[in-house]
């Protein structure tokens, strides 16, 4: 039988030169390959699920790093390639999210369907790097002129999204983890002090409201949170109930907030619990305080006025309109800004009359009722109270936000206790220059 002719057959040849390979003549890997009319690289697989995933790179050494990551990923547990979008985590978010109060969670999710959803909130997670979430960032600042601190919260509530991809092994790490620190540093977002109200401008509100006309109806409000500190959804939800007269004592126990329940039902109030569990507290009452709410008591008993209000089965509220009803913080600032208005007009006029001396003027800058908050803080300090009663009686959970954030030391009181220290010392300097003197000496 004739043999077949000598050399190689067409099945024959090494290993390597039977193997697909790229433009540059480079192996390629099982799964691997390379587009002919774009040159792009791209890598296929299939997942425990037996489904079909597919990659994609300009070179073939961006593509390795794409797969070693995926086989790191699969070893650490990481679901990586998934199809999951911001706005899934978002619903999920909504239905396991506790804890909140209902005026907060309404908040945010305001935030999120207003500025998130409709953008960035359709990426994938998978997509999402922090430079994504950087850009969206400057993007809310620069186009819809939103402030830091607003972004601030848009960000917590991102944060707290991709956490649950973490949490749930979708992803290895967080973005968002110090994903605004930078934001804040250029925009000199340090934690600032809220403005207190010097002791003379203090004097000059509640002097000037005390007696007015048309704002001396305001005065037991301005004089209890000037006199207690307490926020103002705790002062608006106080009721009589609440304040022993006898003993001396304000309970707060729960918050009154006004906040948008949705387009369809509008805005209405809600009783909720106080911001923090330290927020419970028993406030004693100054003579001012128990004076303002003498006041309060007779103008309602003088005008008629009986509290119609019931909210969450509460009812008997102390600070009430003309109608019955319970106030909110809206309805605070607005007076605050026409008494600011009015009371400066009348400083300038008795000014232009020679009534007072320019010198003398003492002007109220604008502010808002939680400055009031501040100004009962800083007053307190001043008069050298305790820092731990200043935080019990502020309703802090940590001291350290009534050193940082509650306090600021106005410039007289700072010269003061310079000039205190200076005696202090200098005397006790005295004193020792006076030891070291021998007898005689001092006799000379």
């Amino acid at each position: 039988m004739a043999g077949r002719p000598a050399g190689r057959s067409h099945k024959s040849g090494t290993k390597d030169e039977r193997k697909r390979r790229d433009s540059n003549r480079a192996v390629l890997k099982t799964g691997e390959s390379q587009r002919s009319d774009t040159g792009i690289y791209c890598y296929r697989w299939t997942d425990k699920q037996h489904k079909r995933h597919t990659i994609y790179a300009s070179t073939l050494k961006e593509l390795r790093q794409k797969e070693d990551d995926i086989t790191r990923d699969h070893i650490d547990g990481i679901r990586t390639y998934n199809e999951y979008t911001l706005n899934d985590l978002y619903i999920l978010w909504c239905r396991i999210k506790k804890g909140l109060r209902d005026s907060t969670f309404t908040n945010y999710k305001y935030m999120y369907e207003q500025f998130v959803k409709d953008s960035i909130g359709r990426m994938r997670i998978k997509d999402i790097k922090k430079s994504t979430l950087r850009a969206f960032y400057n993007g809310l600042i620069e186009n819809s002129y939103m402030k830091v601190s607003t972004v601030d919260t848009v960000h917590n509530i991102i944060h707290q999204l991709l956490e649950i991809a973490v949490d749930d092994g979708y992803l290895r790490v967080n973005p968002a983890d110090r994903a605004l620190t930078e934001l804040k540093r250029i925009k000199n977002h340090d934690v600032k002090k809220v403005k207190a109200l010097t002791k003379k401008e203090e004097d000059a509100l509640l002097g000037f409201i005390r007696d007015h006309e048309v704002y001396g109806r305001w005065y037991p409000i301005f004089a209890v949170l000037l006199g207690t500190g307490m926020r103002i959804g705790e002062a608006t939800g106080l009721r009589w109930v609440d304040v022993d007269l006898e003993r001396g004592f304000i309970d707060v126990n729960h918050t009154l907030v006004y906040y948008s329940h949705g387009k369809e039902e509008g805005c209405a109030y809600e009783i909720n619990n106080t911001k923090t569990p330290a927020g419970f507290r028993m406030i004693p009452i100054m003579s001012s305080v128990r004076e303002a709410f003498l006041m309060e008591k007779a103008f309602q008993e003088r005008a008629h006025i009986k509290c119609n209000a019931r909210i969450a089965g509460y009812t008997d509220f102390v600070f009430l309109n003309r109608f019955g009803s319970v106030m909110n913080q809206g309805i605070i600032n607005k007076v605050i800004r026409r008494i600011v208005r009015d009371y400066n007009e009348v400083q300038f006029l008795k000014a232009e009359q020679g009534d007072i001396l320019p010198d003398d003027v003492t002007l109220l800058p604008m502010f808002s009722c939680h400055s009031l908050r501040h100004t009962f803080a800083t007053r307190m300090v001043e008069a050298g109270v305790n820092v731990k009663v200043v935080q019990e009686v502020l309703g802090h959970a940590d001291v350290s936000t009534t050193l940082n954030i509650y306090t600021d030391a106005g410039d007289d009181f700072k010269k003061d206790q310079m000039h205190m220290m200076e005696m202090k010392y200098g005397a006790d300097k005295e004193e020792e220059s006076d030891s070291n003197v021998l007898p005689f000496t001092k006799a000379i």
